[in-house]
């Protein structure tokens, strides 16, 4: 049954065609016509799983901070811009929302239509809710994700039956870096809305997101590149650069590797890789350096030196074996990173949050800001509790008034510290009480 020309030509009919059909196949009788594949499919999923087909599931919804969280950590805030532009003006004049959710089903942002946006938020398809294809049945949002493919669910091809109101088209969004699913952006609206061309709509802005975020990867390499040139240039034998999911910038000394495999966690040091072999991996600002173990790699110790003298800027530089390389700190990550040097036994999760924010159940915030800090500084950094390596020098260039070191941050520790410090000269030797 070709269900878009059906409801672009009598939506009344179509809608109860369909609900003729979803009856029958949940009575397991035999139905005026087979529901199109991709419904039939996830229909079957529904009914293995459990799903009750006639509940209205609401699932809790994520705190203001958790989506906050997964806002910024999640990689479908760099291409809003693009759904936007390629959706919102259509939507809003069809009557539509634009919905964009994560890999996991979450719903991250939601816009379009006022009027459309009050009747979703009586199915509970609000910002912070799990729209997962095992939650809320078949749906423009969960059913995509587990297909991986743009999908157009009409009416009663939805499983529960208080979405039958509803018609959505729905495309994943995949990481072009390893072909991970990382959400889905969908338009969904009242029955009487639905357009044949919707689904292939959907479907182009969602490529465009894409081919924005292989642009971004390019241009990323592209800087790495910049930074690989004196590192290699410095190198006799083979070595690679690679950005941090195995992307190669540069080669010297081997042919051209497109991508090296690299593990989900990778520490600095010796590692086996299928394409080279025993392979020593260096930290580099952004990615790897990885010499192949036919060359001896560098003995030099790694040191760190933590610059916070400056009232509004700071950096964290990294000299070693793979040559010096400079990174500009964010306030927040100034105060992190100065924190675990006055800790270098370490500090956790909990510990961080009650210096920083004087709350210790912020550990959340606190660990996503630590695996941003990682992605630059990876095996320099440690966690279990969160430290430096053992074997880096680190150093702190602090100002010459302890009242002076990051100005700007509320953080309850560096107040301590610069009370304490202004009496003892060296905000070094006033260690935080609180949490460890």
């Amino acid at each position: 049954m070709d269900v878009a020309h059906l409801a672009a030509v009598d939506t009344t009919r179509a809608a109860r065609v369909l609900s003729e059909v979803r009856s029958a196949a949940l009575a397991g009788q035999r139905a005026p016509v087979a529901p199109r594949p991709v419904i039939g499919q996830s229909w079957e999923r529904m009914l293995r799983r459990g799903v009750d087909p006639d509940r209205d599931v609401r699932s809790e919804l994520l705190s203001r901070e958790e989506v906050r969280r997964r806002r910024e950590s999640s990689r479908l805030r760099h291409v809003l811009p693009v759904l936007r532009e390629g959706l919102l003006s259509v939507a809003d004049v069809a009557h539509h929302i634009m919905v964009v959710a994560d890999e996991e089903g979450r719903v991250l942002w939601r816009e379009g239509s006022a009027p459309v946006l009050r009747k979703a938020d009586g199915l509970g398809f609000e910002v912070g809710a799990d729209w997962r294809e095992d939650v809320v049945g078949t749906n423009g949002v969960g059913t995509p994700a587990v297909a991986r493919r743009p999908v157009q669910v009409f009416a009663s091809e939805h499983f529960v039956r208080s979405h039958a109101a509803w018609t959505c088209a729905g495309a994943p969004i995949t990481d072009p870096r390893d072909g991970r699913l990382i959400g889905v952006v969908d338009v969904s609206g009242p029955l009487e809305t639905m357009h044949p061309a919707t689904l292939a709509w959907v479907d182009s802005v969602a490529k465009l997101a894409e081919a924005r975020l292989r642009e971004m990867h390019l241009e990323s390499l592209e800087r790495l590149r910049a930074v690989a040139a004196p590192v290699l240039a410095r190198i006799d034998g083979r070595a690679l650069v690679t950005d941090r999911h195995g992307w190669t910038a540069a080669v010297t000394g081997m042919p051209y590797v497109r991508r090296l495999t690299l593990p989900e966690s990778v520490p600095a040091g010796t590692r086996w890789l299928p394409a080279l072999g025993p392979c020593s991996l260096e930290p580099l600002a952004g990615g790897w350096l990885v010499r192949a173990a036919d060359e001896p790699a560098a003995r030099d110790a790694t040191r760190i030196v933590l610059d916070l003298r400056g009232p509004r800027r700071w950096s964290v530089e990294v000299s070693g074996g793979a040559g010096p390389w400079t990174r500009e700190l964010s306030p927040r990550h100034a105060e992190l990173l100065y924190l675990l040097a006055v800790h270098r036994a370490g500090r956790s999760a909990a510990g961080l949050a009650q210096d920083v924010f004087g709350d210790p159940a912020r550990r959340v915030t606190v660990r996503a800001e630590m695996s941003r800090v990682r992605r630059y500084l990876g095996g320099l950094l440690e966690h279990r509790p969160y430290r430096f390596a053992d074997d880096a020098e680190v150093d702190v260039l602090l100002p010459d008034d302890p009242r002076d070191l990051l100005p700007r941050s509320t953080a309850p520790a560096l107040g301590r510290y610069r009370a304490s410090a202004a009496g003892a000269g060296d905000p070094r030797t006033a260690a935080p009480t609180g949490y460890g």
